[in-house]
């Protein structure tokens, strides 16, 4: 998010990159003055802190309410839904950390989605094989996130198909 946006000159979180692409780099000075012209710019930044408030918020219900594998199928399809392709390079141990979970707990659940016929997974790619079948076993978590995303942020979502 952006604690320019709130008031906030920094914030304790951090970023972190899980797949690669193209990362732009701008002075925050621009992006304030930009955000503070009222415009555009700002009426993108607030759309999207909203849909990524809806997605924490919804994960969060997730987390506790949903099975581990239900969990792995939304992450999953929600990174392919920003990326271009049906293929993810990511470890197990970067999963469990984003799932806040232990590694041997996404062996099992991405075990069980290999078996099923989902997903092929070897040695930190993960390869979907039947994404229909992924969206029918996955929580309706997903689609809140995916609708949100797309009603704030249909351009965006464009991009990435």
């Amino acid at each position: 998010m952006f604690p320019f946006s709130w008031g906030g000159n920094s914030t304790p979180s951090r970023a972190v990159v899980k797949c690669a692409g193209y990362g732009y780099r701008l002075k925050s000075q621009l992006l304030k003055d930009e955000f503070n012209r009222a415009g555009p710019v700002m009426r993108l930044l607030l759309r999207y802190t909203q849909a990524l408030i809806t997605q924490m918020t919804q994960t969060a219900v997730c987390n506790r309410h949903h099975s581990l594998e239900q969990q792995l199928c939304r992450w999953l399809l929600l990174s392919l839904d920003r990326l271009n392709g049906d293929e993810l390079l990511m470890t197990q141990e970067l999963i469990a950390n984003m799932l806040g979970v232990r590694r041997e707990g996404i062996t099992e659940a991405a075990g069980k989605l290999h078996r099923a016929g989902m997903i092929d997974y070897k040695r930190g790619h993960i390869k979907i094989l039947d994404r229909l079948a992924l969206e029918h076993h996955v929580c309706e978590c997903y689609q809140v996130v995916k609708t949100e995303y797309d009603r704030l942020l249909p351009s965006l979502h464009a991009i990435a198909q």
